[in-house]
C-alpha cells in the first residue's frame, strides 16, 4: 500500500504527453521551439506553444511556406489526472472547443464560432462553489485514491451545508474541526490525569501523616510489634503512592501535554494555505464567467452582422465583418486561457488537498496512537503500584487493546463524508 508521499507521486504522473502511434508522424519531426504536440482525449493530435500559449490543430512548421499536417483520428483515451498533463498543459481539449488558429490560417475552429460546445461541456460537469465536478448523469466511474481504506483524501471534496446557518462548510474545514477537537480531547485528558496525580499526593500525604500518629504506641508485647508494623507499613505505602504520582507526572501528564504544542498554529497555517488556493480558485472561476459572457456578447455581435449583411440591411463592408470574427475569436483565445488558468488553480487546490489531507490523517493517527501508549502506562503503573487493585484496571486494559485508529476513522467519516466525487477539470 503506497503512503502519502508515494501516492502523491503517482497523482503527479499525469497521461496525457503521448508518443505518436505507428504510422503517424513516425519519421521524427522537429517542432519549431517552444511547441509541445499533445493527443485530445478523442484522439486528435494538437498543439500548444508553451510561451504564448497559442494552441493549433495543425502541426507548426519552422520552415515558411510548408503545409501543416492534420492531426489523425483516433478512439477517445482515458482523460488524465484531474485533467493536466505533466507540464501543465491541459489534457483534453474538446473536440468543438476553441483551439486558436495560427495567424497563417483562414479557417476559424474555435470558440469564437462554435457555440454548442458550451451546451455540451454543461452536460459533462457542473461546478459547484467555483470547483467543478463531472456532472451525475454522465459522470465516469472514478476509483477511489486509497481504497477500502475510508482516507479523508476520498470522502471530502464538496462543501456540507452548515447546519448552524445557511452557508456551507468545506470539507476540509470539517477535517480541521476534527483535529482541533482531538486536540482539545488530548488537553482534557491531561487535565484528568493532573488531577489523578493531586489524588494520588494528597493520599499518600496522610498516609505518612497516619503513620505519625501515636495512638496505640503503648501498646506492649508481640501485640506491639504487630501494631508498629501496620503504622510502618503505612508510610512505605505513602511512599509508593508517592513515586506512582511522580511517574504519572513525568511519564503519562506531561507527554501528553507537551505533544504537539504547535499543533494550532501549524492547523491555522494548513487552513490558510488551502483557503487562499480556493480563494485563487474562486477569483479563476469569475474570470472565466466574465469571459464566457464577453464570448457571448460576441458571438451575437456577429451574428447580428452577418445576418444585416446578408439580408441587406446594413451597409456594413466585408472588412466590417473580419473586424467582428476577430474580435469573437479574441474572445475565444480570452475564455480558453481564463479556463487554463482556472484549471491550473483547481490543479493546485487538488494536489494540495490530497497532500494536506493525507498529512492530516497521518496527524490523527499519531495523536491516537500516542495518547494509546500513554494510557497504557498508566494502567501499568497502576498495576505495579497497586496490585490489589488490578481488577479495576483490566476492564481499562480489554478497551485500550481494542483501539484501532482505522475503524475510528471510518465511523467518522461515514458519518461526516461530504462527497467522494473528486473534481475534474472544467470543459468549454
Amino acid at each position: 500500500m503506497p503512503n502519502g508521499c508515494d501516492l502523491l507521486f503517482l497523482l503527479q504522473q499525469k497521461p496525457g504527453m503521448v508518443p505518436p502511434p505507428p504510422g503517424e508522424e513516425s519519421q521524427t519531426v522537429i517542432l519549431p521551439p517552444g511547441w509541445q504536440s499533445y493527443l485530445s482525449p478523442q484522439g486528435r493530435r494538437y498543439y500548444v506553444n508553451t510561451t504564448t500559449n497559442e494552441t493549433t490543430w495543425e502541426r507548426p512548421s519552422s520552415s515558411p511556406g510548408i503545409p501543416a499536417s492534420p492531426g489523425s483520428h483516433r478512439s477517445p483515451l482515458p482523460p488524465a489526472v484531474n485533467g493536466y498533463h505533466a507540464s501543465g498543459t491541459p489534457a483534453h481539449p474538446p473536440e468543438t472547443a476553441h483551439m486558436s488558429v495560427r495567424k497563417s490560417t483562414g479557417d476559424s475552429q474555435n470558440l469564437g464560432s462554435s457555440s454548442p460546445s458550451k451546451k455540451q461541456s454543461k452536460e459533462n460537469t457542473i461546478t459547484i462553489n467555483c470547483v467543478t465536478f463531472p456532472h451525475p448523469d454522465t459522470m465516469p466511474e472514478q476509483q477511489l485514491l486509497k481504497p477500502t481504506e475510508w482516507s479523508y483524501c476520498d470522502y471530502f471534496w464538496a462543501d456540507k451545508k452548515d447546519p448552524q446557518g445557511n452557508g456551507t462548510v468545506a470539507g476540509f474545514e470539517l477535517l480541521l474541526q476534527k483535529q482541533l477537537k482531538g486536540k482539545q480531547m488530548q488537553k482534557e485528558m491531561s487535565e484528568f490525569i493532573r488531577e489523578r496525580i493531586k489524588i494520588e499526593e494528597d493520599y499518600a500525604k496522610n498516609l505518612a501523616k497516619l503513620s505519625q500518629n501515636s495512638l496505640a504506641s503503648q501498646e506492649e508485647g508481640s501485640l506491639g510489634e504487630a501494631w508498629a508494623q501496620v503504622k510502618k507499613s503505612l508510610a512505605d505505602e505513602a511512599e509508593v503512592h508517592l513515586k506512582f504520582s511522580a511517574k504519572l507526572h513525568s511519564e503519562v501528564e506531561k507527554p501528553l501535554m507537551n505533544f504537539r504544542e504547535n499543533f494550532k498554529k501549524d492547523m491555522k497555517k494548513c487552513d490558510h494555505h488551502i483557503a487562499d488556493l480556493r480563494k485563487q480558485l474562486a477569483s479563476r472561476y469569475a474570470s472565466v464567467e466574465k469571459a464566457r459572457k464577453a464570448l457571448t456578447e460576441r458571438q451575437r455581435d456577429l451574428e447580428m452582422k452577418t445576418q444585416q449583411l446578408e439580408i441587406k440591411l446594413s451597409n456594413k463592408t466585408e472588412e466590417d465583418i473580419k473586424k467582428a470574427r476577430r474580435k469573437s475569436t479574441q474572445a475565444g483565445d480570452d475564455l480558453m486561457r481564463c479556463v487554463d488558468l482556472y484549471n491550473q488553480a483547481q490543479s493546485k487546490w487538488f494536489e494540495e488537498m490530497v497532500t494536506t489531507t493525507l498529512e492530516l490523517e497521518r496527524l490523527e493517527v499519531e495523536r491516537v496512537e500516542m495518547i494509546r501508549q500513554h494510557l497504557c502506562q498508566y494502567t501499568q503503573l497502576r498495576h505495579e503500584t497497586d496490585m490489589f487493585n488490578q481488577s479495576t484496571v483490566e476492564p481499562v486494559d480489554q478497551l485500550l487493546r481494542k483501539v484501532d485508529p482505522a475503524k475510528d476513522r471510518e465511523l467518522w467519516v461515514r458519518e461526516h463524508k461530504t462527497g467522494s466525487i473528486r473534481p475534474v477539470d472544467m470543459e468549454i
